[in-house]
């Protein structure tokens, strides 16, 4: 082989593995297929806001107890909504409408929007399901 073949070749396998290597890592934090298709409500109270990426995300203990994850939309898309990282605080009751995890073992939810004081934050408007 020549040296440029070798190259190419090199270079086709090394592009490759990086691809294999980061499909995992895509296919988790993006799309929706791990949530089911019918929204719910969520209300509770905040008990953590991270706006760390992938997603910002809340911990919300809801009425009945359960502390349920709530991510978000990517840090642009949420900060888009008008949701920052002085939107919220612990304590604040919050209601959350979005797309829970179909693993029902998991208390995770996709939000849609995000209501805090009579507020609506719309991750995601085009997702918004109305009764």
């Amino acid at each position: 082989m020549t040296i440029a073949i070798e190259r190419r070749v090199f270079l086709y396998l090394a592009g490759a593995g990086a691809a294999i290597s980061l499909a995992p890592k895509a296919f988790a934090h993006h799309g929706w297929s791990w949530a089911e298709g019918e929204q719910m409500e969520l209300k509770g109270t905040i008990k953590t806001v991270s706006m760390a990426p992938p997603h910002p995300s809340l911990e919300v203990a809801a009425e009945d107890g359960v502390l349920w994850r709530v991510d978000l939309a990517n840090p642009g898309q949420t900060q888009r909504a008008g949701f920052t990282g002085d939107t919220a605080k612990p304590g604040d009751a919050v209601t959350v409408l979005g797309n829970r995890a179909k693993d029902r073992s998991k208390a995770w939810m996709k939000a849609v929007r995000v209501t805090i004081a009579g507020k609506n934050y719309d991750m995601y408007p085009d997702r918004i399901q109305t009764r």
